[in-house]
């Protein structure tokens, strides 16, 4: 496995893909299980195998030389890998890329956004996931995997936050929802799965316990009456011609079936890079 810091990245430059993909091993934010740290390799080697697809739904050609790779991960030190998260995600938004990161626990977001939000201004999040992860300080911990939303949005790294797939809302959870204007969708409800407009730039954010369990059995907090593959899927095209970078978190492989979520996480990977090289290539630039 190919190691990265922000160092590799800029000697790499013109050599990277237009949706370079990278790991994020760290789980020390995890409030249960860990295990996420291990997810990234795990999701890297179903990007491309042999009984896989390289095409994309969008009718992006993801097996083109140049454009999407898994190009390595970070060393596993949350704290060193946070700083290098700001720094590589900012520098490569500025060069032009669109990066995937697949982790790793939902902490990642906040670095990948203190980063994104130097280069777009107006940043708009859609949030897929069984839970807001807007807690104040879950388990005395700021930076848990429980909270990356609530300092995403106290920072003001992000002028909206769109919330699908929710299941799991307490008292608290309802206040912060309230407190930062997040726009909430919940499974219970009618308009659980809204129709989106946005009108700039969107980072997509995906547990992949935002998923039914029937779906991705691999996470360490299962929560039944999630979403089926299908419409996370298509909440992902929803948000063509304005993805800019994405991330994929929350698999635990030590809680998989036959790699069952590992290949749907793959899957979801690769419709994001579809979306994110159908506007790239359409503008003509990386």
């Amino acid at each position: 496995m190919e190691l990265v810091d922000i160092d590799w990245l800029k000697e790499a430059g013109p050599g990277l893909p237009r949706v370079p993909v990278l790991g994020v091993p760290v789980d020390e934010n995890s409030s249960y299980e860990p295990g996420a740290a291990e997810a990234p390799e795990a999701i890297a080697k179903r990007l491309f195998w042999a009984g896989g697809n390289p095409w994309t739904e969008s009718g992006a050609n993801l097996s083109q030389s140049g454009l999407f790779s898994y190009v390595g991960a970070f060393a596993e030190n949350a704290e060193d890998t946070f700083v290098q998260l700001s720094e590589a995600t900012q520098w490569l938004a500025r060069s032009g890329y669109r990066p995937i990161l697949i982790g790793g626990d939902h902490s990642i977001s906040i670095p990948i956004l203190r980063g994104l939000s130097k280069v777009y201004g107006d940043l708009s999040i859609l949030h897929i996931d069984a839970h807001p992860d807007l807690y104040d300080d879950f388990d005395d911990n700021p930076n848990s995997h429980a909270s990356p939303f609530a300092r995403i949005m106290e920072e003001g790294l992000a002028k909206r936050l769109v919330q699908v797939g929710i299941r799991t809302l307490v008292p608290h959870l309802r206040e912060q929802i309230a407190r930062f204007g997040v726009e909430c969708f919940e499974m219970c409800k009618e308009d659980r799965l809204p129709q989106l407009n946005f009108d700039g730039p969107v980072y997509l954010s995906i547990d992949m316990d935002g998923l039914d369990p029937a779906f991705a059995p691999g996470v360490s907090h299962r929560e039944p009456g999630g979403l089926t593959t299908r419409q996370v899927i298509d909440l992902i095209h929803a948000t063509a011609g304005h993805l800019v970078a994405a991330d994929v978190v929350e698999y635990n492989p030590r809680f998989d079936i036959g790699d069952m979520t590992a290949q749907v996480a793959a899957k979801l990977v690769r419709e994001a890079a579809g979306v994110m090289l159908k506007e790239a290539l359409s503008r003509g630039r990386k």
